[in-house]
């Protein structure tokens, strides 16, 4: 597997932030959906990276700059022929990895709190994230979870 920045430019990257924002406003209710669009991962404090192997895309992560020490991550997602295999596993550290040589002190994140995320929640958990107030310009919602780790 290798993990690259990415411009957003491949079809199946499109393909997979499509499927992505759909299960989103899916699972929550509209106003409490936060995943970013390819429009809102072009922005310049956003940084791309996606998983492959061979030529098989197999995840997406983003990471979003709050400040100049605080990172988001944001728009995570893996295929589903990929699932079960690590690869939200070796992104979620390849964004933390990046969030240290930035020198930022803390990573955050928002995601769901209905049982479709509890996957997402334990992968959080299990790389040392806690569960913390809402970040940023989050609020209080019954739909989000959010998390924090200092670095």
């Amino acid at each position: 597997m290798r993990i690259e920045v990415d411009d957003l430019t491949h079809p199946a990257v499109h393909a997979l932030l499509a499927e992505h924002l759909a299960d989103m406003h899916v699972t929550s209710p509209a106003e409490s959906v936060h995943a970013l669009d390819p429009t809102g991962l072009s922005g310049p404090d956003v940084t791309v990276w996606t998983a492959w192997e061979a030529d098989a895309l197999l995840g997406i992560v983003a990471s979003k700059e709050l400040s100049p020490d605080h990172g988001e991550v944001k728009s995570m997602r893996t295929t589903g022929a990929a699932r079960g295999r690590g690869v939200a596993s070796s992104l979620l550290v390849h964004v933390l990895d990046d969030a240290r040589r930035r020198g930022y002190g803390r990573v955050s994140l928002e995601t769901g709190s209905q049982d479709y995320f509890a996957a997402a929640r334990r992968l959080y958990v299990r790389h040392g994230f806690a569960e913390c107030p809402p970040f940023a310009d989050y609020v209080v919602d019954p739909s989000s979870t959010f998390f924090s780790l200092s670095l």
